[in-house]
């Protein structure tokens, strides 16, 4: 099977982002393994199926999280590549996105995201995360992916 594939960054992040047209079979975590390996295949965070402005995301170890913010930036910068417009919403697993092009030179984007409200728990606010060098107080926040501030 031939996939065609473009890879971009993303504030440190590597994303493989694929027509999802031209993906078939019923074990996509594992080919997400496969093709994200940094030894034995392209190498990537992760795995970006688009259907339009409507995402998919796996990450490099098969899992498949709600979305990715940069993830997300990187769809939108293919996405408006060959356009004259400003703004794109993407859907994602933790529900649209709306994105607004701030600056452009080149292939390098920058955008401004409307990631949604942050959601947390009470009890997450100030959470003791145990460490192999001891625990560590974060804030654990939701913002259509886990956080751990």
């Amino acid at each position: 099977m031939v996939i065609p594939f473009t890879k971009a960054h993303g504030a440190g992040n590597d994303f493989l982002l694929s027509p999802s047209e031209r993906v078939s079979g019923n074990d996509l975590p594992s080919f997400a393994r496969a093709i994200c390996n940094r030894h034995t295949g392209i190498g990537a965070d992760g795995w970006i199926l688009m259907d339009g402005s409507k995402i998919r995301l796996f990450n490099s170890d098969g899992s498949e999280p709600e979305m990715s913010g940069n993830g997300t930036r990187c769809a939108a910068a293919l996405l408006l590549t060959d356009s004259n417009s400003q703004e794109v919403t993407i859907k994602t697993g933790a529900g649209p996105k709306r994105l607004r092009l701030i600056e452009r030179i080149g292939r390098h984007f920058l955008f401004e995201m409307d990631m949604g409200r942050p959601k947390y728990n009470q009890q997450e606010i100030r959470f003791q995360l145990p460490l192999r060098n001891g625990k560590q107080e974060v804030t654990l926040v939701n913002v259509g992916n886990p956080q751990c501030l």
